[in-house]
């Protein structure tokens, strides 16, 4: 009988995602500087050898941890404006302005986006890691407005940057609000002026 051995990437790979799995609970839930290397490890099973074969230290796994959490908010953005982005760009935008305030100001995510990655990565590291993903995606619902000639052409790189910060402030705002509906709304119409300001 043949036993179906995994193979050394995938015991690697397998390894790499119980440790940022194990990161993200116990960073989220906890804070990054409330979570020792050894919580890790052993919530994912594996040793503490494994972890320092995966990141140089915490810092490391961390910095996988909040590429992940990015990534799964841009992609999970991208899904729901779909082709209304290409279509229907200003109500694209508009849309993923209330999808990535529900998302960020859930408590883990925030704990790990907005409070600990600028002080864990240093704010220049935390911008440009964040450019990666959300930069992109607001750069292509403006410039799909430019193209239907319903916002004056102009460079997209500052616009992105402006709506990133505006974007973050609002989900800090909302997630320290002891009635966060509330407060979203209020920044909702905010941020909707901000954009009705772009139109022609």
């Amino acid at each position: 009988m043949k036993v179906n051995r995994r193979t050394q990437a995938e015991r690697t790979a397998a390894t790499r995602a119980a440790l940022v799995a194990a990161g993200r609970t116990l960073f989220g839930e906890h804070g990054y500087s409330e979570v020792g290397t050894q919580a890790v490890v052993e919530a994912a099973g594996v040793t503490r050898g494994a972890l320092y074969h995966q990141f140089d230290d915490k810092k490391g796994l961390f910095t996988a941890v909040f590429d992940e959490v990015e990534q799964a908010i841009t992609v999970q953005i991208a899904e729901q404006v779909g082709e209304r982005a290409v279509t229907d760009p200003i109500g694209a935008l508009r849309a993923g302005v209330r999808i990535f305030l529900d998302l960020v100001t859930e408590p883990a995510v925030h704990q790990i986006t907005l409070v600990d990655a600028p002080s864990v990565l240093g704010w220049q590291e935390w911008r440009a890691r964040g450019e990666q993903f959300g930069f992109a995606l607001i750069e292509a619902m403006v410039q799909a407005a430019i193209d239907l000639d319903l916002v004056e052409r102009q460079p997209t790189r500052p616009i992105a940057h402006v709506a990133i910060g505006a974007l973050d402030e609002s989900a800090l705002y909302v997630a320290a609000s002891d009635d966060r509906q509330t407060a979203t709304d209020e920044v909702v119409k905010v941020l909707d002026r901000i954009i009705d300001g772009m139109l022609k």
